[in-house]
C-alpha cells in the first residue's frame, strides 16, 4: 500500500519560493552593509572636525544668547540657561588642542581654545555684574564679550573652512568608491529580482484562480450588492479558510451595518444634547456675571447731580444729568446683551464725563482711534459692560491719589491678527502679586474698594473667555511703581 504525500500549505509553497532568494538576499545586503558602512565611517572621520566646529559654534552661540536674555529679563530661568550654555560650551573647548605645534590648524584650535577660556571670563564678569545692579560695568563687560563672540565665530569659521579644503581630496576619494560600490550591488539585486519574478510567476498561478474569484466576489460586496453568490470552496488549505469566512461575513454584514448605524444615532443625538446642555451652560454663566451690578455708584452719581443742582445754575446741571440718565439707560438696557464695541466707548465718554464733575475735572481722557479703525468700531461685537469697569479702576486704584495731572488713554487698534483694546492710566501701577491675583480670580473683598460698581476685573475676565472662548484674550501690564499700569484686551478679527 503506498504511503499518501503529505499535504502542502501555502505557506510551504511560499516559505519554498523565498527560501533561496531570501538567502541571496540577505547576503548580499550584508556584503553591501558592510562595504558601505565602512566607507561611510571614513567620511564621518573625515568630517568630524568640521562637525564639532560646528557645535561648537553652536554652543558659542548659546551661551552669547543665554547672556543677552538675561541681561535682558533678569529671570532665574535665564540665568540657570546661561550656565548651563556655559558649562557645555567649557566641555567643547577643553577637547580643543592645548598644545604648541607646528601644525597651522592645531595653532589655530589652541587660539580659539584661548580665546574662549577668556570669553567665558568676561561673560561671567557681565553676569556677576548684572546681578550686582552694576549698569556701567555690565554694560562695558557685555560690550567686550560681545567682541569676543564675534572675534571668536570669525576664527572658528576660518579654521573650519581651512579644514574643508583639506578635506575635499580625501572626500572625491571616497566618494567614488562609494558610488562603484554602489553600481555593483545594484546590479545583483536587479539579477536576484528578475529570478524571483520568475519563480513566484510559476508558483502563484496554482494559487492565484481561487483568490481571483474570492476577490471578484469581494469587489461585489464592496460595491454594495450583499446578493451576491457565496464562494465555493473546494481546497483545504487556507484559502478555503478564507471563503468560508468570507461567506460567513456576507451572511451577517448586513446585520452589522444596521448594528452600527444604530449606533451612530445614538452617538449624534447624545451629542446634540451634550452641545445644547454646553450652550444653556455657558448662556447661564454669561447672564450670572451680567448681573452683579452694585447700585452704590449710581446712588454716589445722583448725589452728586443733586449737590451740583444746589450750587449752579440750570445749563451744567441739564447737561450733567443728561449724561447720568445716558449712562445708567446704556447700563440698563444692554445689561444682558452683547453690544458693538462703538456702543461701550460713547458708555465710556459719559462715565468720564461724570467722574470729571464728581472730581472737578482731574481727571484727562485721550481716545486715540485711528479713522481707519473708527468704521469697525460698529461691526465687532462685546459683552456689555466690559471697558466702564476697566476706567473704574483706572480712577479708583491707578490716578485718585496721586500728586500728578491723572490720564486716561482709551486706544483701539489692530495687532497680529487681534483688534486690541487699550485702557492705560499714568498713575500708581500695580505689583505682579496684584497681577497674578486678577489673572487667576484670586481677589480677596478686602482687595475692592468700597466706590466700585461691583463689575469687577474678575467680572470682566470670566465674561470675556467664556464670549470669545480664548484664555489669552485679557492682559495687564505695569512697569512699576508710579510708572502707571495698561490693561489690554484681545478681540479675534475672525
Amino acid at each position: 500500500m503506498k504511503n499518501k504525500l503529505p499535504r502542502i500549505t501555502l505557506q510551504t509553497k511560499l516559505l519554498l519560493a523565498f527560501i533561496a532568494t531570501t538567502i541571496i538576499i540577505l547576503l548580499v545586503n550584508v556584503y553591501m552593509y558592510y562595504n558601505i558602512n565602512q566607507m561611510i565611517t571614513k567620511l564621518d572621520e573625515i568630517y568630524l572636525s568640521n562637525v564639532s566646529l560646528n557645535e561648537l559654534t553652536d554652543s558659542l552661540r548659546e551661551v552669547q544668547s543665554s547672556m543677552t536674555d538675561y541681561m535682558n529679563m533678569k529671570t532665574t530661568d535665564a540665568m540657570e540657561e546661561y550656565y548651563r550654555a556655559e558649562q557645555e560650551f567649557y566641555n567643547r573647548i577643553n577637547k580643543l588642542n592645548d598644545v604648541t605645534t607646528n601644525n597651522r590648524l592645531q595653532r589655530m584650535e589652541k587660539n580659539i581654545r584661548n580665546l574662549s577660556e577668556s570669553y567665558l571670563d568676561m561673560t561671567s564678569q557681565t553676569i556677576d555684574a548684572k546681578r550686582g545692579r552694576n549698569v556701567e560695568k555690565y554694560s562695558i563687560r557685555y560690550k567686550k564679550a560681545t567682541e569676543l563672540y564675534e572675534y571668536i565665530c570669525t576664527y572658528i569659521y576660518g579654521l573650519n573652512n581651512e579644514q574643508l579644503s583639506e578635506n575635499v581630496g580625501s572626500y572625491k576619494t571616497m566618494s567614488l568608491a562609494l558610488k562603484y560600490t554602489e553600481y555593483v550591488s545594484l546590479s545583483i539585486l536587479l539579477l536576484i529580482a528578475l529570478c524571483n519574478i520568475v519563480i513566484i510567476t510559476i508558483i502563484t498561478k496554482s494559487i492565484t484562480k481561487p483568490i481571483r474569484k474570492l476577490a471578484e466576489t469581494a469587489n461585489q460586496v464592496a460595491e454594495g450588492n450583499l446578493e451576491v453568490q457565496l464562494v465555493e470552496v473546494q481546497t483545504h488549505d487556507e484559502i478555503a479558510v478564507v471563503g468560508k469566512a468570507f461567506n460567513k461575513m456576507v451572511l451577517s454584514l448586513k446585520e452589522y451595518i444596521d448594528q452600527i448605524k444604530n449606533s451612530m444615532e445614538n452617538e449624534r443625538q447624545m451629542k446634540e444634547r451634550e452641545l445644547m446642555m454646553e450652550t444653556h451652560l455657558k448662556d447661564a454663566q454669561l447672564r450670572y456675571l451680567q448681573a452683579q451690578i452694585n447700585p452704590h455708584f449710581l446712588f454716589n452719581t445722583l448725589n452728586a447731580g443733586a449737590q451740583l443742582a444746589m450750587m449752579e445754575e440750570a445749563d451744567r446741571t441739564y447737561e450733567y444729568v443728561q449724561n447720568v440718565a445716558d449712562f445708567f439707560r446704556y447700563n440698563v438696557r444692554k445689561n444682558n446683551e452683547t453690544v458693538t464695541l462703538e456702543e461701550e466707548i460713547e458708555s465710556v465718554d459719559n462715565y468720564i464725563y461724570i467722574l470729571n464733575v464728581r472730581f472737578s475735572g482731574d481727571i484727562c481722557y485721550e481716545k486715540r482711534i485711528k479713522e481707519e479703525m473708527k468704521e469697525q468700531l460698529s461691526r465687532i461685537q462685546i459683552p456689555s459692560m466690559i471697558l466702564q469697569p476697566l476706567v473704574e479702576n483706572s480712577v479708583n486704584y491707578g490716578i485718585r491719589n496721586i500728586d500728578w495731572q491723572g490720564l486716561i488713554a482709551l486706544s483701539v487698534y489692530e495687532k497680529n491678527g487681534y483688534v486690541c483694546i487699550s485702557v492705560k492710566d499714568n498713575g500708581i501701577g500695580i505689583s505682579e502679586d496684584m497681577i497674578c491675583k486678577i489673572m487667576n480670580s484670586q481677589l480677596k473683598e478686602s482687595d475692592v474698594s468700597k466706590d466700585s460698581n461691583g463689575v469687577g476685573l474678575n467680572n470682566v475676565i470670566s465674561r470675556l473667555r467664556l464670549f470669545f472662548n480664548e484664555e489669552e484674550v485679557f492682559e495687564i501690564l505695569s512697569d512699576g511703581e508710579n510708572q502707571g499700569t495698561e490693561v489690554i484686551i484681545r478681540i479675534p478679527i475672525n
